[in-house]
């Protein structure tokens, strides 16, 4: 079994309790994590509390060369870390290198430039110095779904600002932390800085999250445990950050390129098998158009193949765990419970062995419905018509608790643009805009406080302080 990472070294856990990790893709055991306890909790937010002092101090341009250098070793091991995400997650190889571990990487670049470049003496407010300075000992509780990209999101925040920090990462997935861990030892990040314990939300997250001494808990996952967290968080008053759920948009108007337009949604949703927050699970087309899309969506979807996230030809591998298979099954079967047409996928298992989902397009989807109103996290596209003007889709697309993110699609830029501002989410793409990994990325609504990304992520970690002369 493996150990956990505290003060600078790896070291057994005080629970003699494991966690198994599963190969979603062939169901076999293929390592075991430790189950932390209360008591490694302790350990590591006082190795975190003890390195703050050092660390806060040290100049933010040293600060910048350890993250650049860690960066660089992501890169340099970029077939390892991609294999290890594929292999855990089940992501498929070309995107596991792709989009995580290869924007990870640059993600964590961008920190680095930004520990030199940012200016934490803020500058002259009438008779007022401000300064920017790292708010503490930072919690960051990490998802799955992602598993280098959103540690990297916070971890490579907090270091840059001067935070130190103990992550938790997902317990489902959680070999990628452990390797980013050992690149943090192997390129000198001082003892105590960064520390991890893995472990289940309810031991470890939840220790974490009331901790008196942790200052900042940073949480990306569910709404349900995100609402937990901040509760628990409250106690102390400790500044919280969420990146929750999503039920994002993407909304064709009559005179956008409809080719396009589902061509790209459909690639959205099922990007790392639908298990993306962010994923554009619902498409919302006028009326005069909707057959012509509900039928290019169902061409798009047959494209995506099912397979082993090592073959060249797989589009789509597994759900990450049987759990997660399960629910997104019984998502599909309430779908047609409540009379939407499944024109494509459905809950037959597409392969022997492996948590595999068929991609799957329902039509005749109205609002209001709960597949068109709740977070899948499976290959699950919903399509969605309106009938009269923009108006109404507007109210369609703002229609659900979440506002993480979203597309408009349009015959011009700026009537797209006129309709992604009346949309109440984070982040929205114009007629196929490239996702921005320095972009400030977070949500309106139940999908969360705070951004990450970016200078925007950086200040999240900071405190503003005001002198007086």
């Amino acid at each position: 079994m493996r150990h956990l990472y505290l003060d600078g070294a790896w070291r057994p856990s005080a629970s003699t309790e494991s966690i198994d990790v599963i190969n979603p893709a062939t169901e076999e055991l293929i390592d075991r994590v430790p189950a932390g306890a209360p008591a490694d909790v302790e350990a590591a937010v006082a190795a975190a509390r003890a390195a703050f002092p050092s660390w806060s101090a040290t100049a933010p341009a040293e600060r910048g060369r350890i993250l650049a250098a860690a960066a660089d070793l992501i890169r340099e091991r970029s077939d390892q870390m991609a294999r290890i995400i594929a292999t855990d997650m089940g992501a498929p190889y070309g995107l596991a290198m792709r989009v995580q571990t290869l924007m990870p990487a640059g993600v964590l670049a961008s920190y680095a430039q930004l520990a030199e470049t940012y200016d934490f003496e803020g500058g002259q407010v009438g008779n007022s110095r401000v300064f920017r300075e790292p708010v503490g000992v930072v919690a960051a509780i990490t998802p799955w779904n992602y598993p280098l990209h959103q540690v990297v999101c916070k971890v490579g925040a907090a270091l840059a600002a001067g935070c130190t920090v103990v992550l938790k990462p997902s317990e489902v997935a959680p070999l990628a932390a452990f390797a980013l861990a050992g690149i943090f030892d192997e390129v000198g990040l001082p003892a105590g800085v960064l520390n991890m314990v893995s472990g289940y939300g309810p031991v470890v997250g939840e220790a974490l999250a009331a901790h008196p001494e942790v200052d900042m808990v940073s949480f990306t996952g569910s709404t349900r445990a995100g609402r937990r967290v901040a509760a628990l968080a409250a106690e102390t008053i400790k500044r919280v950050a969420l990146e929750l759920g999503g039920k994002s948009a993407s909304l064709v108007l009559p005179d956008a390129d409809l080719p396009s337009a589902v061509k790209a949604t459909v690639a959205n949703a099922f990007v790392n098998s639908g298990q993306t927050c962010s994923a554009w699970t619902r498409m919302i087309v006028h009326r005069d158009r909707y057959d012509d899309a509900v039928r290019l969506a169902v061409e798009a979807a047959g494209g995506y193949t099912v397979g082993d996230p090592f073959d060249e030809t797989t589009k789509l591998g597994p759900l990450v765990s049987a759990a997660q298979r399960d629910r997104v099954v019984r998502y599909i079967n309430r779908g047609q419970e409540e009379g939407a047409r499944l024109v494509a996928g459905g809950t037959d298992r597409p392969l022997e062995r492996g948590f595999y989902v068929e991609p799957t397009v329902f039509a005749g989807v109205e609002p209001g419905m709960v597949i068109e109103q709740e977070e899948i996290f499976g290959p699950v596209l919903t399509i969605i018509p309106y009938l009269r003007g923009e108006d109404e889709a507007v109210a369609i697309a703002n229609g659900t608790p979440y506002g993480l993110a979203g597309a408009v699609w349009a015959g011009s830029e700026q009537r797209a643009v006129e309709v992604a501002r009346r949309l109440r989410t984070g982040q929205v793409a114009v007629n196929g805009g490239r996702f921005n990994p320095r972009a400030p990325f977070g949500g309106y609504k139940q999908s969360g406080l705070g951004r990450e990304l970016g200078e925007f992520g950086l200040e999240e970690y900071l405190e503003i302080k005001a002198v007086q002369l």
